[in-house]
């Protein structure tokens, strides 16, 4: 199978050296680790933790964070990095997305010095697992309206509340918590928070009987009286800006993630046609089978070049949020199209784990809904557009 058979326009050379090498090395960890073995860990919902030490050596835990032993490397490259990791399972890359773009990125943000060298190497080794809690069961795509409070009493802060969809929540040992605190002038203003899992009065309980992302984890989580040291505030960025500026790091990874699900349900229904044989000759052969192979080839092609420029601009300090909308938005329908697509040409088999494309459709749920639903990232283009907000 050729992995850059959808690359019509050869995009590819125009990744530097480092871009290729960042490629090569991902993609040979998800053959040898991930591709063996991803349809009994999506059967068995199963996260394989196993693999997290080897995902550390190769400097995918917050590796767009300099310092603190981060790999430090390009917008680029991370996009990159997680195409090739999503290629391989959409819940796979989400355990980096969490890891770093959300958990390390919002310590990276928004921390203090000691914050910072206390977590973020061992995050970066894997030794320390990080999940983010903004969403809630009654506060998703507005996240203004939730109800986790943060009071300070004396030298703690003292939290109460309840988060839902938190990824990595039950293995993690650190938890970034967002929380709505009354400032000094009265003001209601939402605060991150470091919580020590092990922490009395917080529980994260899996969510289970998933139909997508069953080889990762959600969860949700509960808050009672959880009791933090006044040091436990992340100091700077008081406001939505400061997870909306992680959502937004998570988004520019799946604009370039997507597109691997993508790639790899094009290129599984392309190896299938040319060996299944109906009516005498191969699926293939068939012009409605062409016509398929080529929209799919185009559509992941136009997204690839939007992923690439996005990526350029994010490493040259010009991409703007409207921007990462546009590609969150794109990438994710034109991917979720083509799994869908993808699977019809593998007729009944493609109902079966033997194949990835409905795989990668059924993650693509949770991919196109968090982060931003299709609709939030409409509004946010209309508004940049019209110069009118229509949220409410």
């Amino acid at each position: 199978m050729n992995p850059a058979a959808a690359d019509l326009l050869d995009v590819e050379a125009d990744f530097s050296s480092e871009e290729r090498e960042t490629q090569g090395m991902v993609r040979e960890f998800v053959d040898r680790r991930i591709r063996p073995n991803i349809a009994a860990w999506y059967a068995d919902a199963h996260f394989p933790q196993e693999i997290i030490a080897e995902m550390a050596t190769l400097g995918l835990l917050g590796m767009h964070i300099k310092g603190y032993g981060c790999a430090g490397k390009s917008a680029v490259q991370y996009g990159i990095a997680m195409q090739e990791l999503e290629a391989g399972d959409s819940g796979l890359r989400t355990f980096v997305s969490v890891q770093g773009s959300l958990a390390m990125s919002a310590i990276a943000k928004h921390g203090s010095e000691e914050q910072k060298q206390r977590y973020l190497p061992g995050m970066a080794a894997g030794e320390i697992i990080g999940c983010f809690g903004l969403t809630e069961p009654t506060a998703g795509s507005d996240p203004s309206t939730m109800a986790t409070t943060a009071v300070r009493e004396g030298d703690q802060w003292v939290l109460q509340g309840v988060k839902r969809w938190i990824g990595l929540a039950s293995i993690a040992q650190v938890a970034v918590i967002w929380a709505k605190v009354v400032d000094e002038s009265g003001r209601s203003r939402v605060r991150g928070f470091l919580v020590p899992t092990d922490t009395p009065g917080f529980t994260a309980t899996p969510i289970e009987q998933k139909l997508s992302m069953r080889a990762s984890i959600q969860c949700d989580i509960t808050m009672e009286d959880v009791r933090l040291p006044a040091d436990a505030i992340l100091p700077e960025n008081p406001g939505l800006r400061g997870p909306f500026s992680c959502l937004n790091e998570a988004r520019y990874g799946i604009i370039w993630g997507a597109l691997g699900a993508a790639r790899d349900s094009f290129n599984a229904a392309l190896e299938y046609s040319q060996h299944r044989v109906q009516f005498d000759k191969p699926l293939a052969a068939y012009q409605l089978s062409q016509a398929k192979l080529v929209n799919m080839a185009l559509e992941i092609q136009k997204g690839q070049l939007l992923a690439l420029r996005i990526g350029r601009l994010k490493d040259q300090n010009r991409l703007e949020n409207h921007m990462i909308s546009a590609g969150k938005l794109n990438n994710c329908r034109i991917a979720i199209d083509v799994c869908r697509e993808a699977r019809t040409m593998l007729g009944g088999n493609g109902v079966t784990l033997d194949y990835s494309p409905l795989r990668h459709a059924n993650n693509l749920e949770s991919v196109r809904t968090y982060e931003g639903t299709d609709e939030v990232h409409s509004l946010i283009l209309g508004q940049h557009l019209t110069g009118h907000s229509a949220f409410r």
